[in-house]
């Protein structure tokens, strides 16, 4: 049996498969509308705040309000570093 700690509360999924979702879905922002990268990031924030991450989503919301003013070395730099953040919480 798994470990409760291993396994994710709000999902009932593991928590290491939650994350290579979202690793997923912050790769699949290099295409797309502006409004489907928004609906990505949205996601991705949501997400992190049920992983009970909210410093990670706050940088979501700043990686998605730079991509609203159109700073989009912001917006990249914000990206990477949630993928590199999330990374790690496996």
């Amino acid at each position: 049996m798994t470990a409760p700690e291993a396994r994710d509360t709000v999902a009932g999924m593991p928590a290491t498969a939650r994350i290579d979702v979202l690793l997923s879905t912050l790769n699949a922002t290099d295409v797309g509308t502006l409004d489907s990268i928004r609906a990505k990031l949205d996601q991705v924030r949501a997400e992190l705040l049920e992983l009970d991450q909210p410093e990670l989503a706050e940088r979501a919301a700043e990686a998605t309000a730079a991509l609203a003013r159109g700073d989009v070395a912001e917006f990249e730099r914000g990206r990477a570093f949630l993928q590199s953040k999330i990374g790690h919480l496996r």
